[in-house]
């Protein structure tokens, strides 16, 4: 019972907080949230940039690395096809 209470405190005390800034200091608040919306925008925006280019750079690494694999399977198919070519010729 005692968390219960303690989450019901903590949210009322929020409220309050909430209230008390929006009534006392409102105006400011409000143009500190306008003033942030610019940065907020200005990282966000390079943050989804950085993410693309990192997308972008793991697929052609994924790219890369599939020809690689299959360019060596590749190669130990034709290792084995020779191989069992030599095999029936020496026989």
């Amino acid at each position: 019972m005692g968390k219960v209470m303690a989450i019901l405190m903590g949210l009322a005390a929020m409220a309050g907080g909430v209230l008390l800034i929006l009534f006392f200091w409102g105006p400011l608040v409000i143009d500190l949230i306008l003033a942030c919306i610019p940065l907020i925008l200005l990282f966000g925006g390079l943050i989804a940039f950085i993410a693309g280019v990192s997308s972008m750079k793991d697929a052609a690494r994924a790219k890369r690395l599939e020809e690689e694999t299959e360019e060596g399977f590749q190669a130990a198919q034709e290792d084995e096809t020779s191989e069992a070519d030599v095999d029936k010729a020496t026989e």
